[in-house]
């Protein structure tokens, strides 16, 4: 991709226009420190605290084992959340919306469906744990007020949308940096570490891949959200160093939290997370609980805004004419907010630990997700997609539905089963042998990627045999049967003969003679040579079985194929133009187009590019 022109930096008191349209690259602002920026301030609060304390209470592990685990896990899940990054200033939409380009507009839906209720399940999640974090240290403020104050700076956060959002990470960066920072030295040099830091705890193999699994699904869980942040970013920032600042950013933001928590979970084991980190931090524990609760609004923020977007979408593809704005994004994020602040004041304890089970669920459904995108993105279509297309009634070029992907999605899903552990109430046969260790997000990425490459492959090579070999249309005919990719619409002929029996509207390959293809329109295209006037009448569009001259399997123009790109595309198009060479000297040529192709198959290939 060519190098674009950076914009202005938007200030961050400005309430944000767009929802899920392309950015135009004159709007694009950003740089790459502010990748790094917001996903590590945002990543240092309460909950990461409380995620790197399960290495030493819950899993049982030493302070070496729990700090190699916290450490694997992390860096090998932000593997896959800055592969997601990378992909915003390439396309310039949400993740969601991109997501039609794999699965199609209709095939998304249940995607995105299930990333609403996640995120309005993070959301519940994290006010209820931020409340009570706030009541513990301030006096005189209950659990319920802390939810109401968490939820208004959320709120106001969404209504702002994306500058105020970064702004407010590159605050929080420095702020919640430094309270870290002093939080250890006050928890582990200022008050005495005992003798039995280091000993306490048996390293177990269990126990270790536990850990790994913890850390490494905290980073995939940003996976369906983590490009909707970098999409104003300028087109000439590039992939790779979109990448790297997202993927130290969110790795080191947060590794070190976890590591606090591990520490306090040996100092004082067996206490509430929140107590330990009280007393642990006694002194100074007012400023550490409120700036980490605050940090917690901000990651809120961000849960409301990619839950408001996904919900936009939800709307937009069954109304594509539908333009929401920053009203229309403020009316939808109101809703949201609204259910999930009544849930969480009226929830109890238990919703919540029953509700965390559920979202376990949901982002095991959502590792398949990442693989089919992931995959398809960087191997199949090398981020060569057409934007416009996300948004069409029929998907455009990538339809309702791509069966192929969401057949290894949902092949996905039931892999992971056996291998899945949620919470109290199911562990999986797999997981049960493996020390109730899970390993599901393992299972998915495994055979999820695979499965989907050379399945994209072979519906490719057969595609591109229905070119090369008459037996090829046979192939593809049993394919559209089998559905495995939708048929192709033949266009009308140009005049009133009837349309031959041969042309059957259930292939989606005609067979065309190189001469007969000018006889597909009534006259020449715009800026091509018209025929000369001493010219015959143009034959039949039927080829002759006894003309010279290759015969060539073309597709109809009116429909692109999904793997119209890359190097099948251009082996059709070269394929054509060698059978040009055959046939320009004759007496009744070819009219080609302003690019030297023919205009009924060249001009459509080119524009699926």
């Amino acid at each position: 991709m060519s190098a674009q022109p950076a914009g202005r930096r938007e200030s961050a008191s400005g309430i944000e226009s767009a929802t899920i349209q392309p950015i135009p690259l004159d709007q694009r602002h950003g740089t790459n420190r502010d990748m790094f920026t917001i996903w590590f301030g945002t990543n240092i609060m309460i909950l990461s605290i409380v995620t790197g304390g399960l290495a030493t209470t819950l899993f049982g592990q030493p302070a070496w084992s729990a700090a190699l685990g916290i450490v694997v896990g992390n860096l090998f899940g932000a593997v896959f959340m800055a592969l997601h990054s990378a992909q915003g200033p390439r396309l310039g939409v949400p993740q969601m919306v991109q997501t039609k380009g794999q699965f199609g507009s209709w095939g998304a839906l249940l995607i995105v469906l299930i990333v609403v209720v996640m995120y309005l399940g993070f959301f519940i999640s994290i006010l209820v744990f931020g409340g009570q974090s706030l009541a513990a240290v301030i006096p005189h403020l209950s659990s319920k007020a802390g939810i109401v104050l968490l939820a208004a700076a959320s709120f106001a956060a969404t209504i702002w949308g994306y500058n105020l959002i970064h702004a407010y990470a590159r605050i929080m960066t420095y702020a919640s940096g430094a309270v870290l920072l002093l939080a250890f030295v006050w928890a582990f040099v200022v008050h005495p570490v005992p003798h039995t830091f280091f000993g306490t705890g048996e390293a177990t193999l269990s126990g270790f891949a536990s850990t790994v699994s913890v850390a490494a699904v905290w980073q995939i869980a940003y996976a369906p959200y983590v490009s909707d942040y970098s999409r104003y970013m300028p087109a000439k920032t590039g992939s790779r160093p979109a990448f790297w600042m997202s993927y130290w950013g969110t790795s080191i933001g947060s590794i070190l939290p976890m590591f606090l928590g591990a520490g306090i979970g040996l100092l004082l084991p067996g206490a509430d997370p929140i107590a330990a980190l009280t007393e642990a931090t006694a002194g100074i524990s007012l400023l550490v609980v409120a700036v980490f609760s605050i940090g917690v609004a901000a990651t809120n923020a961000m849960n409301l805004y990619c839950g408001t977007l996904c919900t936009i979408t939800i709307v937009q593809t069954f109304l594509p004419r539908f333009t929401a704005r920053s009203r229309e994004r403020a009316v939808v994020a109101t809703g949201l907010w609204t259910i999930a602040l009544a849930v969480a004041l009226t929830s109890g304890s238990g919703f919540v630990a029953t509700y965390n089970n559920f979202l376990t669920l949901l982002l095991g459904s959502l590792v398949p997700w990442t693989a089919v995108n992931l995959v398809d993105f960087y191997l199949v279509r090398h981020g060569d997609y057409a934007v416009e297309d996300f948004f069409k009634r029929d998907g455009g070029r990538y339809g309702r539905v791509n069966r192929p992907a969401v057949l290894c999605y949902l092949i996905g899903v039931a892999v992971q089963i056996p291998f899945m552990i949620v919470g109290t109430a199911y562990t999986g046969p797999i997981a049960k042998a493996l020390g109730h260790t899970d390993i599901s997000f393992i299972a998915g990425l495994l055979v999820v990627s695979p499965l989907y490459y050379f399945t994209v492959k072979t519906v490719a090579r057969l595609r591109t045999t229905a070119v090369r070999w008459p037996l090829g249309s046979l192939i593809q005919k049993h394919a559209c049967r089998l559905r495995l990719w939708p048929r192709a619409r033949l266009p009308r002929r140009a005049g009133p003969a009837p349309r031959p029996a041969a042309a059957s509207r259930s292939l989606c390959w005609r067979a065309v003679h190189p001469r007969a293809l000018v006889s597909a329109r009534s006259g020449p295209p715009v800026g091509a040579a018209a025929p000369p006037p001493h010219a015959p009448p143009a034959p039949s569009r039927r080829p002759s079985r006894t003309a010279p001259g290759p015969t060539l399997y073309a597709r109809s123009p009116d429909r692109c194929p999904d793997s119209c790109t890359g190097y099948e595309l251009d082996t059709r198009i070269l394929a054509v133009q060698r059978h040009l060479s055959a046939v320009r000297a004759s007496a009744h040529p070819i009219p080609l187009n302003s690019r030297g192709l023919i205009p009924q198959v060249g001009a459509r290939w080119s524009a699926g590019r």
